[in-house]
C-alpha cells in the first residue's frame, strides 16, 4: 500500500487535471439564471443527496450570506434560497411513509411557483429523487441548473443549463461542484459590490 503522502499527491494531481478541463462556458450561464432570480424576488431551491446534499446546504449558505460580504450589512436586494436538504423531519417523513424518490419533489410542489430556480446536485447525474425533482419543477415552470459528473446522466438532458465536471470520480466531482459554489458567490459579491457602490 502506497503512503498517504504519495495517494494525495497523485489526488491533487488528477483534480488539477480535471480542473484545467471544466467547462467555464456554463458558469456564465449559471450567474446569469441567479442574477435573475434574485432581480425578480425569485425562491431559489437548491437540493443533492449525500455529500451534494452537503454541497447543497454550503451553496444555500454562501448564497444566503456570502454574497453579502463578511458583515452581512450589504445595501442590495438579498438572495432567497432554500436547500430543501436541510428540512430533516420532512425529508423523513416523505422517505418513510411514501418513497424517498419523492423527498424533493414534494416539497417542491409546497413551495415552488413558476419563474422559480432549482439548483439541482447529482455525481452522477441519474439520482432518482433528484431527477423526480427536476421534472416536477419543469412542470411547475421552474428553471432548472444541473451539476452532475459521469458525463451527465439524465440531468444534463433534462436541466436548462448543465455544468458538468469532466470526471467518472465522486471526490473530484464534488470537488469540483463545492469550487463552483465558490467562484459563483465569490463573483456575485464583487459585482454586487462594484454595481452598488457606484
Amino acid at each position: 500500500m502506497k503512503k498517504a503522502a504519495d495517494f494525495a499527491k497523485e489526488y491533487i494531481k488528477g483534480l488539477k487535471d480535471v480542473l484545467d478541463r471544466i467547462p467555464l462556458g456554463p458558469v456564465e450561464e449559471i450567474v446569469q439564471a441567479i442574477e435573475l432570480a434574485q432581480n425578480e424576488r425569485r425562491q431559489i431551491f437548491v437540493i443533492g443527496n449525500g455529500g451534494s446534499a452537503a454541497t447543497a446546504s454550503h451553496m444555500m449558505n454562501d448564497l444566503c450570506k456570502g454574497t453579502l460580504g463578511h458583515k452581512g450589512d450589504a445595501p442590495w436586494p438579498r438572495l432567497r434560497v432554500i436547500a430543501l436538504t436541510d428540512n430533516v423531519s420532512l425529508m423523513t417523513a416523505w422517505a418513510n411513509d411514501s418513497d424517498y424518490t419523492r423527498v424533493f419533489s414534494e416539497p417542491l410542489k409546497n413551495l415552488a411557483q413558476r419563474g422559480d430556480l432549482l439548483i439541482a446536485i447529482s455525481a452522477s447525474g441519474n439520482s432518482p429523487n433528484i431527477i423526480a425533482a427536476v421534472e416536477v419543477a419543469k412542470q411547475i415552470g421552474v428553471k432548472v441548473i444541473g451539476l452532475a459528473g459521469f458525463g451527465g446522466g439524465k440531468l444534463a438532458k433534462l436541466a436548462e443549463i448543465c455544468f458538468v465536471v469532466p470526471s467518472d470520480g465522486y471526490g473530484p466531482v464534488e470537488d469540483v461542484h463545492m469550487i463552483l459554489d465558490h467562484i459563483i458567490t465569490g463573483y456575485l459579491y464583487e459585482k454586487l459590490k462594484e454595481t452598488h457602490s457606484r
